[in-house]
């Protein structure tokens, strides 16, 4: 095993599960944290100094990255922030600069926030799910309304400061239902960036061992994988779908305005380069979770007693990083993958995905949840993607690269009929398919 110090990030979650919100797809609500809950509203002051100056003596970058999340961060308080950037301003020197996300459902972002955020150049990731209609649904206060109106109205606050928030969108059964609703309003608040997240939550997650993914006891069965899920997850074949509705929208018409996660991970990948997020490389366990009582997990997705690798109160950051646990945990991805992913011609892209998808309990054990659906769009937009990049080396902008798509996708479709084959290779007859997608 390789012993050489590696490169870490932390998500710290300074008042750890405590929210303002109640959503219903929440993976945080995990019993294996009640200990946290009892340790106080959130993390004290020295405990916030001790891992600032661990997290910065750790790190081997010259600029370390703080990401604030919960539960709701910004329940810790204003002056808690403003504390935390007083103490990154002591421990760091010229040649190493702090920089904070703050991942936030934005509703106590007043202006006061606001203003503080901009002043010190926070990024911010801010959560809503596309359209009122299905965030209302999912995204509900302590008094059971929605909070859409809200969201938005925070979103355009925080451009009148100057900030142009990150938009992480859920992609649930109902969400995916709607790709291009959901895709245009998200694009229409102008922000530049849209992340989507697949919810994937299996019914019986407390008994498989899958803390911090336990939902509500009312499932649906996935049948041929033998998977028990909440109604309110992505299946594969959706998932896909919707992907590929949104990428459609983006490429042909939106391309050089704003930028979505997947996509720009995926070119980044077909062109030589590194996938930025952990689900989609050959090994993760680099993205530590800080609670609030200075205990450490091995992820986000498994806050969990059998996933505690220590306490920064004890160990130090770098140690505790470095751990033969955490290392097996990080290569267990690999590891553990089934024999179809050895075998799958996008195995380079996707790696297994995130190893709390790999919920197939039949045929291929341990294949990702959400398989059939990233195997659709990989296969279906390789092409296209491949051209964007061929097309940007040769240094055409992005509306040239768009009016090219759009040129090959009318040829495409040249003297085919509501009743012939879909061209895009499906099978279906093309009214059941892409019809609607012609240009």
């Amino acid at each position: 095993m390789n012993n050489k110090p590696r490169q870490f990030t932390v998500m710290a979650k300074p008042v750890g599960s405590l929210c303002n919100l109640e959503c219903s797809y929440c993976y945080y609500k995990n019993p294996d944290t009640d200990e946290v809950k009892k340790s106080g509203s959130r993390m004290t002051d020295a405990l916030l100094e001790k891992f600032i100056r661990q997290y910065i003596e750790a790190s081997g970058e010259s600029e370390v990255y703080f990401t604030w999340h919960g539960g709701e961060p910004a329940l810790a308080g204003l002056d808690f922030y403003k504390q935390a950037v007083e103490i990154q301003k002591r421990y760091s020197d010229q040649s190493r600069a702090c920089r904070n996300n703050l991942q936030t459902n934005g509703i106590l972002l007043n202006d006061e926030w606001c203003a503080f955020l901009a002043e010190n150049h926070f990024d911010v990731g801010l959560s809503i799910d596309g359209i009122r209609q299905i965030h209302d649904k999912y995204r509900k206060d302590h008094q059971g309304r929605g909070t859409w109106q809200q969201t938005a109205d925070t979103i355009k606050r925080l451009q009148s400061h100057g900030i142009q928030p990150d938009l992480l969108c859920t992609v649930t059964s109902a969400t995916a239902a709607e790709p291009l609703a959901v895709y245009r309003t998200l694009r229409d608040f102008n922000t530049g960036w849209i992340q989507f997240i697949p919810i994937v939550r299996r019914s019986d997650a407390q008994d498989a061992g899958y803390g911090g993914m336990a939902g509500k006891t009312t499932s649906t069965d996935n049948g041929k994988n033998g998977v028990r899920t909440t109604p309110d997850s992505v299946s594969g074949i959706a998932y896909g779908k919707f992907l590929c509705a949104v990428f459609d929208e983006w490429a042909l018409h939106d391309m050089g305005q704003l930028d979505v996660q997947m996509f720009a991970e995926t070119l980044r990948v077909y062109s030589g380069g590194k996938a930025g997020v952990c689900w989609m490389a050959p090994e993760c366990g680099t993205a530590l979770i800080l609670e609030k009582d200075g205990s450490v997990y091995s992820c986000d997705h498994f806050v969990n007693e059998a996933h505690k690798i220590g306490n920064i109160e004890t160990t130090h950051l770098r140690e505790l990083a470095d751990l033969s646990v955490q290392r097996r945990f990080g290569m267990a991805k690999r590891d553990g993958l089934p024999g179809k992913c050895h075998a799958c011609k996008w195995l380079a892209v996707c790696n297994g995905g995130c190893p709390k998808d790999r919920l197939t309990l039949t045929e291929n054990p341990g294949l990702n949840h959400l398989c059939e659906g990233l195997v659709q769009f990989f296969s279906y937009t390789e092409p296209a993607m491949k051209l964007i990049n061929t097309f940007r080396r040769q240094g055409l902008a992005p509306d040239e690269i768009m009016s090219r798509l759009r040129s090959m996708l009318r040829e495409k479709w040249k003297g085919v009929g509501r009743n012939d084959a879909c061209p895009c290779g499906s099978g279906l007859k093309a009214k059941n398919c892409c019809w609607a997608k012609r240009v």
